[in-house]
């Protein structure tokens, strides 16, 4: 097998994988419930937090706290799956090494 040829698409892979990865951090992923909507980049980096006043008596404050913390972390499996997506194809060709 030729080397130079394999360190070409070595190179070539890394690149694409590279875009790809800057693609998904710089989108933006929605979480909702009936309380909150949350909004983190493909980072998993919190931009936003929505909270629906109109959904919330004042005895609601522990359930708020609890559905920013789901609506966070439905947000970051959204990144998570998009990852997968994307990059799932160059983990089973390096047999896990990415």
């Amino acid at each position: 097998m030729n080397m130079q040829k394999l360190m070409a698409q070595a190179q070539q892979m890394q690149k694409s994988i590279n875009q790809k990865k800057d693609k998904i951090e710089s989108m933006e992923f929605k979480a909702s419930n009936e309380f909150v909507d949350v909004i983190v980049n493909g980072k998993k980096e919190l931009k936003n937090v929505i909270v629906k006043m109109e959904s919330l008596d004042k005895d609601d404050i522990e359930v708020l706290q609890d559905m920013i913390c789901l609506a966070i972390n439905d947000a970051n499996k959204q990144v998570d799956k998009e990852f997968e997506k994307e990059m799932g194809a160059y983990g089973q060709s390096l047999n896990g090494l990415f």
